[in-house]
């Protein structure tokens, strides 16, 4: 691009250039063949003064020496040279100045002037002042070079100037062109700077707008593969182990077995559905999904998460008061963050687990508590990639809250307590 800016404007410059200077060529020869002539005008004239009545009785006549190469003539009605230098018949120019006219001419490589002498109103002789041409011509080619030298200045700035254009236009280029090769390489902080030109600031802004929405687009889906993935790990095994134990054990009701097999699996539905419904929370609204009895919900995850615990001998307690049973919350969302939660227990914490359920008049507040102690800050605990584990499922869970307009925080540290402040009758 800079070389094609370049060349543009050597084009542009070497084209007006050539449409100014050969005007000026021409008028700078026609402007000194014109001075030279109006001196040797003045000189011929000037010879005119010394010619008096008496020249045509034959009375001599002294001419002034010309200046330079000039030769003044003096002629006689005939045309013929009576004194002075000059050809022995004044030829057209003289019979033209005779016939009462100033005559200018140019022959045989010479500038001829010739003015006629009067006496009264009677013309009695003409004055031929003449010249070399080679002294103008040499001055018109002085002036032509001095003109190609102001041609070829003008060019070398218009050089200078286009490539200084130029680094400025291809600058800002050639800087987005080497973010766009970062960002393909898989730098997607990479953005293009601003610049001094407006048009090319508004590339800038729209490419860095793409980017930035296709940085979210691609952290959407990395959230949405590592949600997927936390969020049905154990579902996932719990309905194989369920299924293992009832194929192992032949007295065991298999029919209970299925029963609680269909309802993992509508448990897995639920995650995939609410998982997708956070994950394209950021593009467009979200399907609401309706209410649930808290009662119900609560008696759900005390069923899915008595046996994981009792089997490394640890006991789970799900506390709420009666009256609050009916209560409305949004059930997919609360079903998942206390998933997360429990998990969380489970993994990280250490003894019995309790879930509480308190009634704070606009909002519900369940606690997940267990006898571990949190090592982590109440803010650096929910960032994903914190902790000795994948960093996700608290993440997730407050994702979760937010997308539902609930808040979940880490309430107590020693034990440690998780605290979900619910709308009640909200959509999740």
């Amino acid at each position: 691009m800079r070389a094609r800016v370049v060349r543009v404007a050597l084009v542009a410059a070497a084209v007006a250039l050539f449409l100014l200077a050969v005007p000026l060529a021409v008028a700078i020869r026609f402007s000194f063949f014109a001075d030279e002539g109006g001196e040797l005008e003045r000189a011929a004239m000037a010879t005119v003064v010394r010619v008096g009545p008496g020249f045509s009785s034959g009375d001599p006549v002294e001419l002034p020496r010309g200046q330079g190469e000039v030769r003044l003539g003096l002629y006689d009605p005939a045309g013929r040279l009576l004194s002075g230098a000059g050809p022995a018949t004044g030829g057209d120019t003289v019979r033209r100045a005779l016939a009462g006219g100033v005559a200018r001419q140019r022959t045989d490589g010479d500038l001829v002037v010739a003015v006629p002498a009067s006496s009264g109103e009677r013309i009695i002789g003409a004055v031929r002042a003449s010249t070399p041409s080679r002294g103008v011509w040499a001055r018109v080619l002085w002036g032509w070079a001095a003109l190609l030298g102001l041609c070829l200045l003008a060019l070398g700035v218009a050089v200078v100037v286009a490539r200084r254009q130029a680094s400025v236009l291809s600058s800002p280029l050639e800087a987005l062109a080497r973010t766009s090769l970062s960002i393909a390489d898989g730098d997607l902080t990479a953005r293009a700077a601003r610049s001094t030109i407006t048009e090319l600031d508004e590339v800038a802004r729209a490419h860095n707008a793409m980017v930035g929405r296709l940085a979210r687009l691609l952290e959407r889906e990395r959230h949405f593969t590592a949600n997927a993935s936390h969020q049905l790990r154990t579902p996932l095994t719990g309905l194989q182990l369920g299924l293992e134990a009832a194929l192992a054990d032949p007295d065991s009701d298999s029919r209970a077995a299925l029963a609680e097999a269909a309802e993992r699996s509508r448990h897995l539905d639920r995650t995939i559905d609410e998982v997708l419904r956070l994950a394209t929370s950021g593009t467009a609204p979200a399907a609401p999904a309706s209410g649930q009895a808290v009662g119900d919900l609560l008696e759900a995850v005390e069923r899915r998460w008595h046996g994981v615990l009792a089997r490394d001998g640890r006991r789970l307690a799900v506390v709420w008061e009666p009256e609050s049973a009916d209560l409305s919350v949004p059930g997919r969302t609360t079903d998942q963050i206390l998933d997360v939660l429990l998990d969380n227990a489970h993994r990280h914490g250490a003894g019995s687990v309790s879930v509480s359920l308190r009634d704070l008049g606009s909002a519900l507040a369940l606690d997940v508590t267990d006898e571990g102690t949190a090592v982590l800050d109440a803010r650096a605990i929910f960032e994903r990639g914190t902790g000795d584990g994948s960093g996700i499922g608290l993440a997730l869970a407050r994702e979760l809250a937010e997308a539902a307009g609930a808040r979940l925080s880490l309430s107590g540290t020693a034990p440690t307590r998780f605290t979900l402040l619910l709308p009640m009758g909200g959509e999740g």
